[in-house]
C-alpha cells in the first residue's frame, strides 16, 4: 500500500470530515459529522477517469434511522434476529431465494397470502399437508387438477360434485357407485356396458 493521504476538516457549521485518500487504489473514505447525520462513504474513481466516481458504499446514521447503500451487502453471523413494531417490506427487483437447512415456518397472527404474476408451485420430497380450522377454497379460472401416482382419497360428512356442464366419471378398472340408498335421476337416463348387473 503506497502513501495514505488523510485531512481533517472542522468547522462550527458544517461540522467535521475526514478524508483518507489512496491514490494507489483509487479509493477515498469519508467521514462526515454534522451535529444531525453521521455519514461513512467509500468510493472508488473508474480507472482511467479523473472526476466520476463509481457508486459509492454509504452507511448514513440519523438520531432516528440508519441506512446502508451499497452494491452488495453480506451479513454473516451465528444467529441473527430480526424484529420490527410496524410494517415492514422486503423487495427484491431480481431472482429472491429463502432456504433453510433446516426447518422453515413461516406463520402469522392473522391474513397470510401467498400469490404470483406468474407460476407458483408447491413440492415436497416427503408428506405435503394442508388443513384449515374453517372453510377452506380451492379455485382457478381456467382448469383445476389434482392427481397422484397411487391413490386419491376424498372423504367429508357430505361430499357433493356439481358442472355447470358436462360431468364425467370414467375408469380404466372396476368403477363402483355404493350407498345405502342410491339414487339416479336424471331427463334421459342410459346405462350401457357389456355385463349390466342391476340387483
Amino acid at each position: 500500500m503506497g502513501t495514505l493521504v488523510c485531512t481533517l476538516e472542522m468547522n462550527k457549521t458544517t461540522g467535521i470530515t475526514i478524508t483518507i485518500t489512496n491514490a494507489d487504489a483509487n479509493i477515498t473514505q469519508i467521514v462526515t459529522a454534522d451535529g444531525t447525520t453521521l455519514t461513512l462513504k467509500v468510493q472508488r474513481k473508474r480507472q482511467g477517469q479523473e472526476q466520476e466516481q463509481e457508486d459509492p458504499s454509504t452507511i448514513t446514521l440519523r438520531a432516528d434511522s440508519v441506512a446502508i447503500e451499497c452494491k452488495t451487502f453480506t451479513l454473516d453471523a451465528e444467529t441473527i434476529t430480526c424484529t420490527s413494531t410496524k410494517a415492514s417490506t422486503y423487495a427484491s427487483e431480481d431472482t429472491l431465494d429463502v432456504t433453510s437447512d433446516k426447518d422453515m415456518t413461516l406463520a402469522s397472527q392473522q391474513k397470510l397470502g401467498l400469490s404470483s404474476a406468474g407460476d407458483m408451485s408447491l413440492a415436497s420430497q416427503a408428506k405435503l399437508g394442508a388443513s384449515s380450522g374453517a372453510d377452506m377454497t380451492l379455485a382457478s379460472q381456467t382448469n383445476l387438477s389434482a392427481s397422484a401416482g397411487a391413490k386419491v382419497t376424498v372423504s367429508a360428512a357430505a361430499v357433493q360434485i356439481s358442472a355447470d356442464g358436462q360431468l364425467s366419471a370414467e375408469s380404466s378398472g372396476v368403477a363402483t357407485l355404493k350407498g345405502s340408498i342410491t339414487n339416479v335421476q336424471g331427463n334421459l337416463v342410459n346405462v350401457q356396458g357389456n355385463l349390466v348387473n342391476l340387483g
